[in-house]
């Protein structure tokens, strides 16, 4: 071990890590001159935003403001401690730490997740072993055999065999993870044996196929068991544990995910089996929940490495349910998803083995939108009479307030409303369609010391702000839209006002607005945006991404705007309904048709 400081072991670890290496694990990123882009695995967005500087070691998001370096990627993505993530990165990267001063507390949960790691993989030999060279695993072999797995997927997968109890030894595990010096407490905590009410321990796992499950890093963090035979439950997957999020996970992903790359798309089955042998017949850029529906944390993984998501379910009523659960969160994070619904009978297995690798190819290829599905799925579940209709519209209302964007949420609005034949304003509880409300997002704090009060900006507001300062370039043409609009009453407004004076002499760059600035506050937000942004500064990085960028934060100002305006408008004929004000409120109302004529010959034309 070496004796350099903590602290110099850090610095040491920093340089050593290779940041567009470890973020690149886990988001596409594409070079964009000295700097390479992506889109942020933080929130949900269409336009790439994230940036990762790989002379600096630094990554920072334009849309919703994450930056920091490979500790705190590690740490927000990967849900690490700081010293979890200082030692995964010094192990990877083969950097010698010096001891480190953690807290009696940290010391014992950092050796509980070692130890943890070290009983799972060690039980995963001892499967795999068991399933290769012992007289009861011929059973489960001759089942693998059946099913048409070949050799080298056993060995790929590491697929292993937890045998049947033999008479009354159900330690079959315990005691060989004990030979292998691991102890019943460390057991207990990976999920791999279960407590006796009168002491002692017997094994989780019997009788069953094992799939050991790794998370990104290609550790062994829980198993998934498939029964041989007619017991129940068919499969059985390991408790969650220190180590195992099964809500974050996804099986497969560790070892498909450059085919999942390379395809731009990832297809998502519900089973164990149904993944390894879409994979045996080529068919590799799959993944699979455990044993649960996708959640957030899901899309989030998967978004980082591909463009659409294919949901490849069973035509039952379980996977029909399966889909409309997924429609709000890939929504709400803004990923394009299909669905290709396996005809009655089959399941991806049977399908790629009687059908082949084409078939099933064309059935994901052809996969209705997400939205389209559930949409589809609905009317023949309720049919076109006026009662089914109104049923429908009370489920798309929820999955339309599930969209994070008011353009998305308009445009869903007309199209259903004309597929359905009804007018707008049913899907909209009363309010004036299609100018729908700006989301509430969580606020920034741009300023937050010296003694002066938070100043809060939105998620959405301070994209936009941080956008005119990196890029003041097109500081007229989002001035013409009505940014100053949008951070009036801020104190934003200092910025922009000098903006204004500076752009008027034809001086207006990042650096002079920095020190013209007059309020402190404002000052000290300027400075530390240039000090921790530096890749979207390089003229190679960004030219064709800001342009996209700067026409989607138009798009988004003339949403607002148009939102306001709305607002104010009904405020305005409220007031003349209660003054008696006829001739007011008709031209008030004149004026609210026109307006939404208006928006949605924009949302549709």
């Amino acid at each position: 071990m070496s004796s350099f400081s903590a602290d110099e072991g850090k610095n040491r670890v920093r340089e050593a890590a290779d940041i567009v290496q470890v973020i690149g694990e886990v988001v596409e990123l594409k070079k964009a001159g000295s700097s390479f882009m992506g889109r942020c695995p933080f929130h949900g967005e269409k336009t790439p935003s994230f940036s990762v500087h790989p002379q600096r070691q630094f990554f920072h998001c334009f849309g919703c403001g994450e930056s920091g370096d490979v500790f705190s990627f590690m740490m927000k993505y990967h849900n690490f401690s700081f010293p979890d993530a200082l030692q995964e990165l010094a192990t990877r990267f083969r950097v010698d730490l010096p001891k480190p001063e953690l807290s009696e507390e940290d010391k014992k949960r950092l050796r509980q997740r070692e130890l943890i790691y070290k009983a799972n993989e060690v039980a995963a030999e001892i499967y795999h072993a068991y399933l290769l060279n012992n007289r009861e695993g011929e059973g489960a072999m001759a089942y693998l055999a059946e099913r048409g797995v070949p050799q080298w997927a056993i060995e790929s997968f590491q697929l292993g065999y937890a045998p049947a109890p033999e008479g009354n030894n159900w330690r079959f595990l315990a005691d060989a993870l004990a030979r292998k010096g691991v102890t019943e407490k460390t057991a207990l905590e990976a999920g791999l044996v279960v407590s006796k009410q009168r002491g002692g321990v017997y094994d989780k796992f019997r009788d069953r196929i094992m799939f050991p499950i790794r998370d990104m890093s290609g550790k062994v963090v829980a198993f998934g068991g498939r029964i041989l035979g007619d017991g129940k439950p068919k499969y059985m997957n390991s408790p969650e544990t220190p180590v195992f999020d099964k809500s974050r996970l996804l099986y497969g992903l560790h070892m498909n995910k450059d085919s999942v790359r390379q395809a731009k798309r990832a297809v998502v089955v519900e089973g164990y089996f149904d993944l390894l042998m879409l994979s045996v017949h080529g068919v590799k850029n799959v993944v699979a929940p455990l044993g649960t529906s996708l959640t957030k944390k899901h899309v989030h993984s998967l978004r980082g490495y591909c463009d659409e998501v294919v949901l490849f379910f069973d035509g039952d009523s379980a996977g029909l349910r399966a889909a409309m659960r997924s429609v709000p969160i890939f929504l709400a994070e803004q990923v394009n998803a299909r669905v290709a619904l396996l005809p009655d009978g089959h399941d991806p297995d049977s399908m790629v083995r009687e059908q082949g690798t084409e078939a099933v190819e064309k059935l994901v290829s052809d996969g209705a939108p997400l939205a389209e599905f559930l949409f589809d799925a609905l009317v023949k579940k309720y049919g076109m009479t006026l009662e089914g209709k109104s049923h429908i519209i009370g489920e798309l209302s929820n999955l339309i307030k599930s969209g994070t964007e008011s353009v998305q949420r308009s445009l869903m609005v007309s199209h259903f409303s004309e597929k359905l034949g009804v007018k707008q304003s049913h899907f909209q509880a009363g309010e004036p369609p299609p100018a729908l409300p700006v989301p509430q997002e969580d606020p920034v704090f741009i300023m937050e010391d010296r003694g002066r009060k938070p100043i809060k900006l939105s998620r959405k507001q301070r994209q936009l702000l941080d956008f005119l300062i990196l890029y003041p370039e097109f500081f007229v043409e989002l001035q013409a839209a009505g940014c100053e609009v949008v951070l009036r009453g801020h104190e934003a407004e200092d910025i922009i006002n000098c903006m204004k004076e500076l752009d008027t002499g034809g001086n207006l760059t990042p650096e002079l607005l920095v020190n013209s600035l007059g309020n402190a506050g404002a000052r000290d937000y300027v400075a530390k945006l240039l000090m921790e942004e530096s890749a979207f500064s390089s003229p190679e990085s960004g030219e064709e991404w800001a342009r996209g960028m700067c026409d989607e934060l138009i798009e988004w100002l003339k949403s607002f705007l148009q939102t306001q305006s709305s607002k104010e408008l009904q405020e305005q004929i409220a007031e003349a309904q209660r003054r008696g004000d006829t001739a007011l409120l008709m031209e008030l109302l004149k004026r609210k048709q026109e307006m939404r004529k208006i928006v949605i010959c924009r949302t549709t034309c």
